[in-house]
């Protein structure tokens, strides 16, 4: 009759030894050694019939099982009467080594397990890149009062008040307006007091308005329109000088046909 066997897979000889003893329902401070061992052996077997690679570890452990099950076999020598005191190790376990291996190992397997819970669990969460959530957050518009107090509110009402007094002020400017008939009367009067001979820039030696300056312009323009003087330079860029002509100035100056 052909056996068939189906073997787990295990990840070390520690791996397979824990499965024996959580499978047998034993403590593991109290290890039945003699039938793990046979249990272990069985195993080791099933993998050499069925042509699997059995590992270094593997072989290791089954030595090493062996001899705790011989150590557990041999009687315990005879106490000896000496003279002098002499310890001996009465409650020495050989499976004491190998049990503190299977505890670490335990311990370890757990925390692993744990762990590799949590990689499913989080392998179940589907993330996405961060959003520019900048257009969405409220706009909220700055207090234009934050950290003024009723004091400060009280000075800046005063304040406006005092100014609002002063605009309400109403100030009214006389303009002198000059008109250009009276600027050529006044131009012929100078010219018969110089000797009928001016030069330009003494007509500005005061202080002018604009206004001023432009209705000399004009009225020196007007007089020569009526040909009673005459405007020349000596040389380029020099002063411009104004001569009234021979006899116009004694006559009669009619102003009447200008109206500004």
């Amino acid at each position: 009759m052909k056996m068939l066997y189906k073997l787990e897979a295990f990840e070390g000889p520690l791996d397979l030894l824990l499965h024996l003893i959580d499978k047998s329902e034993v403590d593991i401070y109290n290890i039945p050694i003699k039938d793990i061992t046979e249990q272990y052996m069985e195993y080791v077997q099933a993998m050499h019939e069925l042509e699997l690679e059995v590992t270094s570890e593997f072989l290791v452990m089954a030595a090493t099982l062996l001899a705790i099950k011989s150590k557990m076999l041999l009687p315990k020598p005879p106490v000896l009467d000496l003279d002098f005191d002499y310890y001996e190790e009465d409650d020495f376990d050989p499976r004491a080594e190998l049990v503190q291996k299977l505890i670490e190992y335990r311990k370890y397997k757990a925390i692993a397990d744990l762990l590799r819970d949590k990689e499913v669990e989080r392998s179940l969460v589907f993330t996405r890149e961060p959003e520019d959530l900048a257009p969405y957050v409220p706009q909220v518009q700055e207090n234009p009062v934050k950290g003024l107090d009723v004091n400060d509110l009280m000075l800046a009402f005063q304040r406006t008040l005092r100014k609002m007094v002063h605009r309400n002020q109403v100030t009214k400017i006389r303009r002198d307006e000059i008109s250009v008939k009276d600027r050529i009367a006044d131009l012929v009067d100078l010219l018969r007091n110089k000797g009928g001979r001016l030069l330009f820039s003494k007509l500005f030696e005061k202080q002018c308005s604009r206004e001023e300056i432009v209705v000399t312009f004009l009225a020196i323009l007007e007089l020569m329109k009526m040909k009673k003087i005459q405007c020349f330079q000596h040389r380029l860029f020099e002063d411009i000088v104004i001569q009234a002509k021979e006899g116009e100035l004694t006559d009669g100056l009619s102003t009447d046909e200008i109206d500004y």
